[in-house]
């Protein structure tokens, strides 16, 4: 791997050779030069503010360029940004913000009540930044920054294992985590865009997720800001995604299969198209034979779909194109076998091992899957986390030495299996299979033989556990034109008893409507809707 440098050298660098390029497009058009400037200005500012190299700093601010000049200043001086999700909920979200015991606030002016809501969870925050009003003794406005004469700040010298970030998990599937980026993660992550996915300076970058803008600008990409609710993508409305596409010609978008599901619907009912795309990457959920096929529609022949798996704590880790995807499926009824992600990528070494919900210390105490058994994923290399800030359980859990290689392998908590090219099934969560009887039921092949009916959105399975027997649920979300009646019970009742995985007849559940992440609108909250089912099952 080259040689280690603070992570915004990729921007300036960029930036002498190619001052005039667009940096942003929309909403507004900034050039590189005065990108780098406001970033300076930023830098400086946060500075005399008594933010310093190691200050770990919570950014609450509305996708945008405040956003991603905040986030390149903190890391050209050293400081370490905090970010989460704020979709988890504010009681959630100031609990792990404490955990990360932040010594600086950047925020929107709503977001500085946290320190009124819940004084003893930021009482370590000292230096409070406002992107508008700030009604903090002693607080400071951003906007003061811009006015700065001219940049005054030392750029920090960052070391290859130096933490430069704190980026929190969806919070999905337990508490959020808040996972520690090392500078030689990021410089990881940029190479393998750059090299295996092509992120080049030519092409123009839709933004539906504001990491990946960060790593297109350290890049040289044009990025456009995506007309929508980066932190709610499920109330987007896709006529302006097309907009943005077609008018800035956008060649390059990632985003969740939320978003690529509602411009699909949206592009076959219009008869709009996205030829300006070249390649398409999708992640967060699992993405269906079905979408693809809908989705490939609206774009040019050339063009490219992928789906690389990853989580906050490695990204990405496999990839996959629509090609070879669609292929596979042709063969296939459904995804009954698991969702195919792909081959792991470049210098990430991938396992699939026993499952098991005990701390497992060394490598050498792991057991391997045999080929096409079903395990948990665990996973090594330079762009995949090392551990936890202030969790020593979730260290324990998700972290396994080796005796040979110093990076520690990463128990990601999904199932999969490798099949005999190599190429990764995704099963769903290991907190989320269902023990019956004796079987193991795995969330993703049960809920693919339920989505297979015309009536059903979505489908989930739970368990649920009385007198210490535990009893395999579906939950049943049906699309809006459709209504529960006999006849479609009987037939998702004779779908399941095809399907092999039940030994009598599954106890079904309608749901009106499932809670699910705001952060992809995929992921399905499993554990409440299981709370759920525990409550009507007990009728």
């Amino acid at each position: 791997m080259t040689e280690i440098k603070n992570i915004t050298d990729y921007l300036f660098d960029f930036t002498r050779i190619n001052p005039d390029k667009p940096a942003f497009l929309h909403p507004k058009k900034i050039t590189y030069q005065n990108f780098c400037r406001l970033v300076d200005l930023y830098a400086s500012g946060v500075q005399k503010s008594g933010i310093k190299k190691g200050t770990k700093t919570i950014v609450l601010i509305k996708p945008g360029i405040d956003l991603f000049a905040t986030t390149f200043a903190l890391l050209r001086i050293g400081a370490i940004p905090v970010m989460i999700d704020p979709g988890m909920g504010t009681k959630a979200m100031a609990r792990s913000l404490a955990k990360a015991e932040p010594e600086a606030f950047v925020g929107i002016p709503k977001s500085l009540l946290l320190k009124y809501a819940f004084p003893n969870k930021f009482k370590s925050v000292k230096t409070w930044i406002s992107t508008g009003m700030n009604w903090i003794r002693g607080g400071k406005r951003l906007s003061a920054f811009r006015k700065l004469n001219h940049k005054s700040y030392t750029v920090a010298d960052i070391g290859k294992n130096d933490d430069v970030a704190v980026f929190f998990t969806s919070g999905s599937t337990g508490p959020a985590k808040g996972v520690v980026y090392k500078n030689y993660m990021f410089e990881a992550q940029l190479n393998y865009l750059k090299n295996h996915f092509k992120y080049q300076p030519q092409e123009v970058d839709l933004c539906t997720f504001p990491l990946i803008g960060l790593f297109s600008v350290s890049l040289g990409l044009s990025v456009v800001l995506a007309d929508m609710d980066m932190t709610r993508p499920a109330t987007l409305k896709p006529q302006k995604l097309f907009d943005n596409i077609n008018t800035f010609r956008c060649t390059f978008m990632f985003c969740s299969p939320m978003v690529l599901k509602k411009l699909a619907v949206y592009g076959q009912g219009k008869n709009r198209k996205l030829l300006s795309l070249k390649k398409v990457m999708t992640a967060g959920a699992p993405v269906t034979p079905e979408l693809l096929q809908n989705f490939v529609k609206l774009l040019a022949e050339t063009a490219e779909i992928h789906t690389p798996y990853g989580a906050t704590e490695a990204l990405p880790v496999t990839d996959i194109d629509n090609k070879e995807l669609l292929e596979i499926y042709s063969k296939t009824e459904d995804y009954s076998n698991g969702i195919c992600v792909g081959y792991s990528l470049e210098n990430i070494d991938l396992r699939i091992i026993k499952i098991t919900d005990t701390e497992i210390e060394n490598i050498e105490n792991a057991n391997e899957c045999s080929d096409g058994e079903v395990g948990e994923i665990i996973i090594r290399g330079e762009n995949v986390t090392q551990n936890y800030f202030n969790n020593n359980q979730a260290n324990r859990l998700s972290k396994i030495k080796d005796s040979i290689n110093s990076f520690l392998w990463h128990r990601t908590g999904d199932l999969g299996r490798l099949d005999k090219k190599g190429r990764v099934w995704f099963y769903g969560r290991k907190s989320q299979r269902v023990i019956t009887g004796g079987t193991t039921l795995f969330t993703i092949p049960v809920e693919a033989v339920f989505n297979r009916h015309r009536a059903v959105e979505r489908s989930a399975l739970v368990g649920v556990t009385k007198t210490g027997t535990t009893i395999p649920i579906v939950c049943i979300q049906l699309k809006h034109r459709f209504k529960k009646n006999r006849q479609m019970i009987a037939e998702l009742q004779r779908m399941a008893e095809e399907s092999g995985f039940f030994q009598n007849d599954v106890t079904l559940l309608f749901h009106k409507k499932f809670p699910v992440d705001p952060r992809h609108n995929a992921k399905i909250y499993r554990e409440k809707l299981a709370e759920w089912a525990h409550s009507q099952w007990l009728r």
